[in-house]
């Protein structure tokens, strides 16, 4: 009994109130104290700091602004470097007059590449020694028809291939990059040639590229009239085509590569002369070649 008694009281004294004002509470709550003397020494240490000295700001401006300035130099002198190399592999400024076209240039250059026959006049214009844009001039070689045929070409051959049952991304990544490296070689076969049959012509790598290029336009009328009406229809369509494709060469090339008197339809003897003819016949009659390799495959 006397045991029991002794042990209460001090008990009470560990949960007395003014020991912590919660029980469940074991240590004391210091969050909301007020500033004490270590509070007010952190004030103190970070006051300097914070405030700093007068000039810096005086300095900062300035050297932001040269940094700046320096930054921008560097950036512009980076560019002027990149355009210059670039446009020395690729010429921009040239490829800008390859894509100078409108619509009515696109319609009359489709008509002219299906129906050349009753055109007459194939020579290009010039201003001041320089050719006219091609929306200015029908005759004038482009690069918009060319890269659209050969993006439709590639969108009609994955949908011939769908029709089929036999597509897939493998297949249609073959027939691009099969498209694109016969166009390559032969645009290198072409310049290979005229530099040995040594033909002085104002023919450019970029005018090679876009004649080789028209040649999609009847791969696609054939393709489409093959999807829509069966394999008669494709090879009446691609025929017409390819003989249309033959004239347009000849009647374009033969200003570029033969002299001015066999452009004009006179004889004109010599073994030079005639290579040159031969020469634009052989380029004009690789294009039927290379339209019928290129889509006979994908309708069925």
């Amino acid at each position: 009994m006397d045991y029991t008694a002794t042990q209460k009281p001090s008990m009470r004294l560990r949960n007395s109130p003014g020991d912590s004002p919660d029980g469940s509470q074991l240590f004391e709550d210091t969050s909301r104290a007020g500033p004490g003397p270590q509070a007010g020494y952190r004030n103190q240490q970070a006051g300097p700091q914070t405030a700093g000295f007068p000039g810096q700001t005086l300095l900062s401006e300035p050297m932001s602004n040269l940094a700046m300035a320096y930054g921008s130099s560097l950036a512009s002198q980076g560019r002027e470097m990149v355009d210059k190399n670039l446009d020395r592999f690729i010429p921009i400024s040239k490829l800008k007059y390859y894509f100078a076209v409108d619509t009515v240039y696109v319609g009359k250059k489709l008509g002219l590449l299906v129906f050349p026959y009753m055109h007459e006049n194939w020579e290009v214009s010039y201003q001041q020694d320089t050719p006219v844009a091609p929306r200015f001039d029908v005759n004038a070689p482009d690069l918009y028809i060319p890269t659209m045929g050969f993006i439709t070409y590639i969108l009609v051959a994955g949908l011939a291939l769908g029709t089929q049952s036999r597509f897939s991304p493998e297949l249609l990544g073959v027939q691009a990059s099969s498209a694109l490296v016969w166009l390559i070689m032969e645009v290198l076969v072409v310049l290979l040639s005229l530099y040995l049959v040594t033909v002085n012509t104002d023919l450019t790598t970029i005018d090679l590229l876009a004649f080789a290029g028209y040649k999609y336009v009847g791969m696609i009328v054939g393709l489409v009239a093959g999807l829509l009406f069966g394999k008669p229809a494709y090879y009446l369509s691609l025929l017409w085509c390819c003989a249309a494709i033959f004239v347009f060469m000849i009647r374009t090339l033969r200003l570029k590569l033969l002299s001015e008197a066999a452009a004009e339809g006179k004889l004109v003897r010599g073994a030079r002369n005639q290579l040159r003819m031969y020469l634009t016949m052989a380029i004009a009659a690789a294009q039927p070649i290379f339209m019928y390799w290129l889509t006979f495959h994908l309708v069925r």
